[in-house]
């Protein structure tokens, strides 16, 4: 399933806490990282970071609360030019799409991090926050 809404930073109200299909209660601020691992690759300019749940009863929880909108919010900082996600529901996965954050890419950045590893670390610091209903 595909999912290419171009994303802008748009702000969502917090709530106390959000559940599952199973019933279990996640906080609002509880990070990404207690719900889902990520890996991050390359693509020239083009950064792609997937982003699985632990559990799959988690994953619909991830795909209502780990929007296009929400990444390129919490992306502001490297200025995406767009963020894609596309669903992986038999993986219990999604993969994001960032254009234009790694300062040119491998050839041209003058970055530490030329690959851009590091922001799949960045993206499971994100607190899932549950959007109004």
């Amino acid at each position: 399933m595909i999912d290419t809404a171009t994303a802008s930073a748009t702000a969502t109200t917090p709530q106390a806490a959000t559940t599952t299909a199973s019933g279990h209660s996640w906080p609002a601020s509880t990070p990404l990282y207690d719900l889902a691992h990520a890996r991050t690759g390359d693509k020239g300019n083009h950064s792609n970071i997937s982003l699985i749940a632990y559990r799959g009863e988690d994953y619909e929880l991830l795909v209502r609360h780990v929007t296009p909108e929400r990444v390129a919010a919490h992306f502001a900082h490297r200025r995406p030019r767009a963020v894609h996600r596309y669903l992986l529901p038999r993986l219990g996965a999604m993969n994001f799409v960032l254009e234009d954050v790694l300062d040119g890419g491998v050839n041209d950045s003058l970055d530490l991090d030329l690959h851009g590893k590091s922001l799949s670390f960045h993206l499971l610091a994100m607190p899932l926050i549950a959007s109004p209903a």
